[in-house]
């Protein structure tokens, strides 16, 4: 959510912020709710101080307590029209895109992305490739089928060395993460209308979002919903930033709309895993721990040995809370071409204003920024499959993953 402030002293350069994130929002109707707003602010407070004068001449002066019951009545009237405007208001500032940044290039869709680096060397097979679920189903390590039977199309099991691998990898992210400052935690998998308002998950992304029917309550689709949540109405101390949280959870979207775009296997699905980092920082810092977290990502795929690009990611395919964005794509050799397995998103106060997550340091207070990035999910764990199969069909282990599995090859 953006400061008002900022919005009225900058009023065209908003206009043209929204008309570039292609979001109809009525900036001057806004802009005319704030000004009715602060003048029946400025009656109201006038009044409670005429009232509150006029209270201490009641035990003496009947006119005065007859003068009293006149401003109680005119400020409840004013009170609730005050109500009113402020809803309307926020109506129209919580569906306000935040800011871009300088460098956020143009687009409409993810084929406007900027490639900013390749890293890796993409392999050369000499035999005809086999992609994930091939894979998973020749070694029986990964059941699409019962998944559906059980859970319905877009759930899947891991098993076997399958789960084992999986298992290995996530640990590995994990401990990676807590060696380079992360503190870990284990969330709830479901929160609140207000989470999910607060993380910008709503409005914006209502359609991906799995709901309980009859309670104020929805499965998270990342650990960032929960983790930042956790800071809600906190002051936290400037001295102790930035702080840097990680979960591994389990994440569940409707992915609604996505089917038919190489949904193949489980690239695309209803439930998935997910180690994800959180940084809460100083507005200033927020570049350099933006910046910070996408090191950690090509840490570990460089670890992995898995070939991949960053693309800095253009204004059509940012989602509205945020500033910037940074993916790494993997390669994957049946795709024959890169693809999404890591996001990593500079926030700004977006989400600490709607969740009023502020911190102080002296005498200086204000709303920190966040950092919302993944470090591994089960696409990465694909990305291992495709890239590293052999020519007899077995699969073997990352070297790095080895003493965690506990074997060095699949099959």
């Amino acid at each position: 959510m953006l400061d008002l402030k900022l919005i009225r002293e900058n009023a065209e350069m908003i206009k043209a912020n929204c008309q570039r994130r292609g979001f109809p929002i009525d900036v001057d109707g806004l802009l005319v709710l704030d000004k009715d707003y602060r003048a029946l602010d400025r009656e109201i407070e006038e009044l409670r101080a005429r009232r509150n004068r006029l209270s201490k001449e009641c035990a003496s002066d009947p006119a005065a307590r007859d003068e009293v019951k006149k401003i109680k009545l005119a400020l409840n009237s004013k009170e609730t029209a005050l109500a009113a405007l402020q809803k309307k208001m926020m109506t129209v500032l919580t569906r306000m895109p935040n800011l871009l940044a300088p460098d956020v290039p143009d687009g409409s869709d993810d084929t406007g992305n900027v490639e900013i680096r390749k890293v890796g060397t993409i392999r050369d097979f000499d035999f005809p490739i086999k992609d994930h679920q091939e894979l998973g189903e020749m070694h029986d390590i990964l059941d699409i089928a019962r998944g559906a039977k059980v859970a319905g199309a877009g759930f899947y099991y891991w098993k076997g060395k399958g789960a084992m691998l999986a298992q290995a990898l996530y640990f590995y992210v994990q401990r990676f993460l807590i060696e380079r400052g992360f503190t870990m935690f284990m969330t709830p998998c479901l929160a609140k209308e207000r989470t999910l308002f607060g993380t910008g998950y709503l409005p914006f992304f209502a359609d991906q979002t799995y709901n309980l029917e009859g309670e104020d309550l929805a499965l998270i689709g990342t650990s960032e919903q929960t983790l930042v949540g956790y800071h809600a109405d906190d002051v936290l101390d400037g001295e102790k930033l930035p702080l840097c949280y990680t979960a591994f959870t389990p994440c569940f979207r409707t992915e609604a709309g996505s089917y038919g775009k190489a949904s193949r296997g489980i690239f695309r699905v209803h439930q998935f895993h997910k180690v994800e980092q959180i940084v809460f920082c100083k507005p200033e810092d927020s570049p350099k721990y933006h910046e910070f977290c996408l090191k950690n990502e090509e840490d570990l795929l460089k670890a992995l040995e898995i070939p991949y690009h960053v693309v800095n990611v253009c204004v059509g395919d940012l989602g509205a809370p945020g500033y910037k964005k940074y993916d790494i794509e993997a390669w994957y050799p049946t795709f024959k071409t890169y693809r999404e397995v890591t996001s990593n998103t500079n926030l700004t106060s977006f989400q600490s204003r709607r969740l009023n997550i502020r911190y102080r340091q002296g005498e200086e207070k204000d709303f920190v920024h966040t950092i919302s990035a993944t470090a591994a999910t089960d696409r990465l764990l694909i990305a291992i499959m495709e890239n590293y199969q052999q020519k007899d069909g077995s699969i073997t282990v990352p070297e790095i993953l080895r003493p965690l599995a506990g074997f060095d090859r699949i099959g």
